[in-house]
């Protein structure tokens, strides 16, 4: 029984025995490094890496770029339709002010028709007088409604139409359609 484990003793030692034999040797370096070499190492080994920096530096500037110029052409996409639809707003106001006056001009002048009327009424000797008074008023007020009726339509066409003229004018230029 002794003698076996002395076979096992000598079994691990064979197997220890080529890897405690193989031995990887260094190469020998050089005794000494020139500022030279050591700079020429250093810059062929920052050559490749300053290259990726730049062409990823110019991939980034190009994502950002483009970027940049399609928000500055919606910005100013933007303030020209702002612009445009201050425009229309001032001139929808000028024509709701210029309909106004026009309404109370034609409100004036049937107000004085009505008080002329009632005068030449409370003149009038008999009820024939006041008949063909009635009659005429009537026929007057009717050619009178009928042209404040058409100057007030024309006036407000003309007012919407240049309320709405800046704006089609930026749809237009927006999308590049011809008018």
């Amino acid at each position: 029984m002794a003698s076996a484990p002395k076979k096992k003793n000598a079994a691990a030692r064979a197997i220890r025995a080529p890897t405690k034999s193989v031995l990887v040797k260094a190469a020998p370096r050089a005794s000494f490094v020139t500022p030279e070499t050591l700079a020429e190492e250093v810059e062929s080994a920052v050559a490749p890496m300053a290259e990726a920096q730049q062409s990823f530096r110019n991939a980034v500037e190009k994502r950002v770029a483009d970027p940049r110029a399609a928000f500055a052409k919606a910005r100013t996409a933007a303030d020209e339709a702002t612009s445009a639809f201050e425009v229309s707003f001032a001139a929808a106001k000028h024509g709701a002010v210029a309909i106004n006056a026009k309404g109370f001009e034609a409100l004036r002048a049937n107000a004085d028709a009505n008080f002329d009327f009632l005068k030449a009424v409370f003149a009038a000797k008999s009820l024939a007088d006041v008949i063909a008074l009635q009659a005429a008023y009537a026929r007057k007020q009717v050619e009178t409604f009928a042209s404040q009726s058409k100057d007030l339509g024309a006036l407000t066409q003309k007012a919407m139409a240049d309320a709405v003229e800046p704006i089609k004018e930026q749809v237009a230029k927006s999308f590049k359609i011809a008018v």
